[in-house]
């Protein structure tokens, strides 16, 4: 398991007992490294400023219990925002009808970047309607994938 995840695994009780979910996990950089931790509440509320400097405390007290990140680093919390990543296979079902902009770590039909209206999961597979076609991508082939800003996404707030 690499550090990210096994920051996740440490955090995620803590984050979770408090009412929000881990969206995701990622530690930017070597020499002082940035633990960046983007949460959203499980109640579909909005995310507030009040929301992530708990988090931010909470996480901070079991990381200095667990020390997993030797040296300094930088924490920084954050809501995932209207153009939300898509990182578990059940994020691409909970958004199935919304835009998606998905890149491929291996080429799918010759293409690594795809954008189109999410028709959710098939097992392993996400799958992608384009304007002319609908493809199939394998989840463990996404290297990033997130909700495109659109009216019909603010209209719903995200959610």
């Amino acid at each position: 398991m690499d550090l990210a995840g096994r920051v996740e695994t440490l955090i995620g009780p803590t984050v979770e007992a408090m009412g929000f979910s881990l969206v995701r996990v990622q530690v930017l950089g070597q020499n002082r490294p940035r633990l960046q931790i983007m949460a959203e509440r499980t109640d579909g509320e909005s995310m507030l400023v009040e929301d992530c400097a708990a988090i931010s405390r909470a996480v901070s007290a079991v990381l200095d219990v667990e020390d997993p990140i030797a040296g300094a680093y930088t924490l920084e919390v954050s809501s995932p925002g209207i153009d939300r990543p898509l990182v578990r296979l059940a994020d691409f079902d909970r958004f199935a009808g919304f835009e998606a902009k998905v890149e491929m770590d291996l080429a799918v039909n010759g293409r690594r970047r795809f954008q189109g209206r999410l028709l959710g999961t098939e097992g392993d597979a996400v799958r992608l309607r384009m304007e002319d076609s609908e493809v199939v991508l394998p989840y463990v082939d996404i290297r990033r994938a997130k909700l495109v800003l659109t009216e019909e996404l603010l209209a719903t707030g995200g959610h």
